[in-house]
């Protein structure tokens, strides 16, 4: 099945596929994290049972992304030592405390506080409760600020010194941390993980309003995820521009790539398609804007934007990967862009909740986030090739020593499994999100609501105008 192929190109069909799997997951659970505390904020200010049963209704789905995202990142670790023990043995001195500070801080938090969060609103109360589900949103994001760490110092290493081993040892831990394009990563990272949980919650919720307008959860995390697309989605973008001229700085070899170019422009064209050939060094069937690829990157129409050639062939990634999931990122972060605005306007006329056609394409729109972020992902790791950390350490010499038919195997093995254990996780989450977002008032007796001095909200004869969750 796999003969032909390197050791080398099955154990990054390995990575690559289960990191694939395993990112959408945090993906989902970093800002659903966060989703789940401002519900419960809301719930507590607004003394509206109508947020707890959002809470509760998102909480399991929730509980079903952590615990896949916990299982399918354990995976990934063991590869260091089986198919990159090159890798682990020359960087292991600084990646090996960046994976163990995550662990520490961010996974032992999640830990400690899920369990109360999942479980104890009714044995510890609404305070220590919403403290709890404030512990688990702010443990994800140190989780994403430590895994971040890691692969930004990969792709611009800073504040090491090679051993006598031959090894890479830190010297200055600030800056390893904090390396050139750590900051750009981290939110651009971050306001992904945003958008992809406001498309997800926007999909349900237009799904249910188009099955039962009259559905006030429904409406309230509609009116919430159009909310968040319409502000964050700007913003991303500014924060893409700002990371791609930080990309130019450190790794143009990659923006060559990305763009297309193989020759050096002054005044360099925006190719919009094109087929890169690798081989011809040239983009076939270009479709160019002038000048506005220079304008875009160095924010002047003149200027220099160095091409592929200016390296040599084993020094450079090949264009075709990073060109066409680039160009499938930003397309799809103007696709949400679009749909945010479209909310603003429907909602300023009053029809957020009635504009059947909004509703529709925020429900296409609902696997969007999870596309972009792959893409993006593959953008940053195909265009740092041909090095595991950039300019230092290339792939081929980060390979341990294994034969191909033993990567090959463990690959099929894992393509397997993954499908079947996670094709069921996810297939159960879209069953969740398949259920009404309505939750008996019964099922919420748990909650101490007359404990807190809490009375339920005007949950089923409330008005339903356009001010809820707004």
């Amino acid at each position: 099945m796999f003969a032909g192929l390197s050791a080398e190109l099955l154990a990054r069909f390995q990575f690559a596929f289960t990191v694939s799997f395993h990112f959408v997951f945090p993906a989902f659970s970093i800002g659903l994290a966060s989703f789940l505390a401002v519900l419960e904020a809301l719930w507590l200010i607004k003394k509206d049972n109508a947020y707890l049963k959002l809470f509760e209704y998102w909480k399991t789905i929730f509980a079903v992304t952590f615990s896949m995202g916990v299982v399918s990142g354990i995976v990934m670790s063991y590869q260091f030592g089986t198919n990159w023990a090159g890798f682990s043995d020359k960087a292991g001195p600084i990646i090996g405390p960046l994976m163990g500070y995550e662990v520490l801080t961010a996974f032992f938090l999640e830990a400690g506080f899920l369990g109360i969060m999942l479980f104890g609103l009714k044995r510890v109360g609404k305070e220590l409760h919403f403290f709890a589900t404030l512990m688990v949103a702010v443990g994800t994001l140190i989780s994403a600020t430590w895994i971040l760490a890691a692969n930004s110092w990969m792709q611009t290493p800073a504040g090491f010194a090679p051993s006598a081993n031959g090894q890479l040892v830190p010297t200055d831990w600030m800056a390893i941390i904090f390396n050139p394009s750590f900051p750009y990563r981290l939110v651009h990272t971050v306001l992904a993980a945003y958008l992809t949980t406001a498309f997800t919650v926007g999909a349900v919720g237009a799904y249910h309003l188009l099955r039962n307008r009259e559905n006030r959860q429904a409406r309230i995390m509609f009116s919430m995820a159009m909310w968040m697309a319409a502000i964050v989605t700007p913003i991303q973008i500014g924060v893409g521009d700002l990371h791609g001229l930080n990309t130019l700085e450190f790794q143009p070899a990659k923006i060559a790539a990305m763009e297309g170019h193989f020759e050096t422009h002054q005044g360099a064209p925006l190719i919009l398609f094109g087929i890169p050939d690798d081989e011809a060094e040239v983009t076939r069937y270009a479709i160019e804007i002038p000048y506005l690829g220079s304008l875009i990157l160095t924010h002047q129409l003149d200027g220099e934007v160095k091409g592929l050639k200016e390296w040599p062939r084993d020094q450079r990634p090949g264009a075709l990967i990073p060109f066409f999931t680039f160009r499938l990122m930003v397309g799809l972060g103007f696709l949400m862009l679009g749909v945010g605005l479209w909310s603003l306007w429907a909602r300023f006329r009053g029809t957020l909740y009635q504009s059947t056609w909004l509703q529709r394409a925020a429900l296409v729109m609902g696997p969007s986030g999870y596309v972009a972020v792959l893409a993006g992902w593959y953008t940053t790791e195909v265009g740092r090739q041909p090095y595991t950390i950039y300019g230092l350490l290339r792939t081929e010499d980060s390979l341990s020593p294994i034969a191909a038919p033993a990567v090959g195997a463990s690959l099929l093995t894992f393509t397997i499994v993954y499908f079947l254990v996670f094709g069921a996780g996810i297939f159960y989450m879209l069953r969740l999100m398949r259920r009404p977002p309505e939750v008996e008032d019964h099922e919420l007796e748990r909650a101490p609501n007359r404990a807190a001095g809490i009375t339920p909200g005007p949950v089923q004869g409330a008005p339903l105008g356009g001010g809820h969750g707004a």
